[in-house]
């Protein structure tokens, strides 16, 4: 069983919590950054959401055990590296491509832990074969549950994506491979998969488009409540406002991709300028190692320091 839920959770996560949420709860399709933080960002009352913007919530309950030196000396190991021309200041750029980098280690971490369940030979490649076989095995053998969910056409959603994700044709997977294969909206060459499959999972009549009813139906099941919640009327008034670029009453390939993979807004980008913002004592736009230093329960633990984890192990990138 475990198999199959990695297959699910790597190649239709969206199913499974949608599947699980409650009737009035929004489902959330937009591929937004990898969230930041669950915690309201309330500098005012305490430094949580920058905590975890950086580290992710369970590094930042690590760093919580520090003490205030021990923050500060740490941090400052940090602040050189971050400082990319060595020019002895961080500005709002190097912020931005150091928090990328976090995010995209984290994603690579990601299948670091995965990539030995799936390399049954150890040949350093995961081939088709191995990844159908371990995450399927005997369950093409079972009937497919009650559910409407089908293993086969799991599996052949799993090897379009695999297909897509195989940039030289041998079905034959790369680590940089199988991290697109496992995470699609990572990677520009994936976009169109991502745009796919969130198309084939919402669009119930068939015709390759998304209508107002399918574009509701997909977000809330309004079986049981006596009206609709407020937030409802607003994604109508959203998908018939901004959805519908073209005004037709449905969403085509496109406008899909707009909706659920949007480019107008950087996490990153935004909480480099908020740590800048709030750091920046002289207000020369740049960040010094001493002005870092001297806001450091508002760095300390975050993506800056790689998620905390090479400040804990001392190690160096």
């Amino acid at each position: 069983m475990k198999h199959l839920l990695r297959s699910l959770l790597t190649c239709l996560v969206m199913y499974v919590v949608y599947a699980a949420a409650k009737p009035t709860e929004k489902k959330e399709r937009v591929h937004h950054d990898p969230q930041l933080s669950n915690k309201e960002h309330n500098d005012q009352e305490n430094f949580d959401y920058d905590h975890d913007a950086f580290l992710g919530q369970e590094a930042a309950k690590t760093f919580d055990q520090l003490t205030p030196e021990e923050s500060r000396e740490r941090l400052g190991i940090i602040v050189g590296k971050i400082d990319a021309d060595k020019d002895g200041f961080v500005t709002e750029n190097e912020l931005k491509a150091w928090i990328k980098k976090a995010q995209k280690k984290y994603i690579y971490d990601n299948v670091d832990r995965q990539w030995k369940d799936f390399d049954l030979n150890s040949d350093g490649m995961i081939s088709w074969e191995e990844y159908k076989n371990v995450t399927y095995g005997t369950y093409l053998d079972e009937p497919d549950p009650d559910d409407g969910f089908s293993y086969k056409q799991m599996m052949s959603r799993d090897e379009r994506r695999f297909r897509m994700a195989d940039t030289n044709g041998d079905m034959i997977a790369s680590k940089e491979e199988f991290t697109a294969f496992l995470h699609p909206e990572e990677f520009d060459y994936m976009k169109e998969i991502v745009v796919l499959e969130t198309m084939e999972d919402i669009d119930k009549n068939g015709d390759g488009l998304i209508d107002l009813e399918e574009y509701i139906g997909d977000m809330y099941n309004h079986e049981g409540d006596s009206q609709e919640p407020e937030w409802v009327k607003t994604e109508r008034e959203q998908f018939a406002e901004f959805r519908d670029k073209n005004k037709d009453g449905k969403m085509d390939k496109e406008e899909t991709k707009d909706w659920i993979l949007p480019t107008d807004y950087d996490h990153a980008e935004a909480e480099a300028k908020h740590l800048v913002y709030e750091s920046d004592a002289d207000k020369d736009g740049k960040l010094t190692k001493e002005e870092i230093l001297e806001k450091y329960d508002l760095f300390v633990g975050s993506q800056v320091t790689q998620y905390g984890e090479a400040l804990v192990r001392h190690d160096e990138f």
